[in-house]
């Protein structure tokens, strides 16, 4: 252990040296982590480069099944069919993505229950008008990012 006379210094410097003295050991030996459990490494994020229209795609199937089925339209069943059918194909055993597009298509079903709870000539115009993106969308996909 270290010798130091403390009788000669200023009293600042003793308490200074003390806390020195004290801290050292444990300062010595740092901050020590444990290693990261199984469970709390996160599985890498999988991203694509054509993720956000996907996305938007799963969110525009979510609406027309939504609308489908209120107005009792024939093939109401086939929109959600097709999104189990995406997830299928797409994400495999990538957790993280399929509860994006999981999360995509909820939304899109969601934000139409929310407005039209009768099939009225509106919810119709809807519809429609989301067939035709959900359409473009497929096709801009396949086109830009198909094999």
């Amino acid at each position: 252990m270290l010798s130091v006379s403390t009788t000669s210094m200023i009293p600042v410097r003793r308490v200074f040296l003390s806390l020195l003295v004290l801290a050292g050991p444990t300062m010595a030996q740092g901050k020590i982590t444990p290693p990261p459990q199984e469970e709390q490494i996160a599985p890498p994020i999988v991203s694509v480069p054509y993720d956000d229209k996907l996305a938007r795609f799963a969110e525009v199937l979510g609406s027309v099944h939504y609308l489908r089925t209120l107005c009792k339209a024939a093939g109401g069943d086939e929109w959600r069919n097709g999104m189990q059918q995406l997830l299928d194909s797409e994400t495999g055993n990538e957790q993280l993505r399929k509860e994006k597009l999981t999360a995509a298509f909820n939304r899109g079903y969601r934000a139409f229950a929310s407005v039209y709870t009768d099939c009225t000539p509106a919810a119709i115009v809807a519809e429609e008008r989301y067939r035709n993106e959900g359409a473009t969308l497929a096709t801009e996909i396949t086109s830009r990012f198909g094999n």
